[in-house]
């Protein structure tokens, strides 16, 4: 069975805790099972959790969930693009997947909802076919 680390932004709760619990129901349709759950305040702390979890050698994958919110400011562009440089970075320093399900930057109230699970379900799919047997 594959085990992942699950790294979630505590800014949206309530919203991110529903991604948290498909992200749970698909690891089990998919033979793996999440073994750590991080909550961090936002995406500035998700590259510390998630190097933490990939330092664990029975950690097979990470998996990354959140929101980014469209802003009156770039702010949360700037947030997104860091956060994709450094889960790329990861992945390659530590030879393992990181499912990045984070909602934005940029994404409006009114477009959180339909995405909320399907961006959570394809970040645990896209690290679950990315672990080398």
């Amino acid at each position: 069975m594959k085990k992942l680390g699950l790294v979630m932004g505590s800014f949206h709760k309530d919203l991110v805790e529903k991604q948290r619990q498909e992200a749970l129901k698909t690891a089990a349709e998919y033979d793996a099972e999440i073994i750590e759950e991080v909550w961090v305040p936002g995406s500035v702390e998700k590259p510390l959790a998630i190097k933490r979890l990939l330092q664990k050698e029975k950690i097979d994958a990470v998996i990354v969930i959140g929101i980014i919110e469209k802003g009156s400011t770039k702010h949360g562009f700037t947030m997104g693009q860091s956060l994709m440089h450094f889960v790329m970075q990861l992945q390659l320093e530590f030879m393992k997947p990181i499912g990045l399900g984070v909602l934005g930057p940029g994404i409006s109230p009114d477009q959180i909802e339909p995405r909320l699970l399907s961006y959570a379900k394809k970040a645990v799919l896209a690290a679950v076919q990315m672990i080398e047997e």
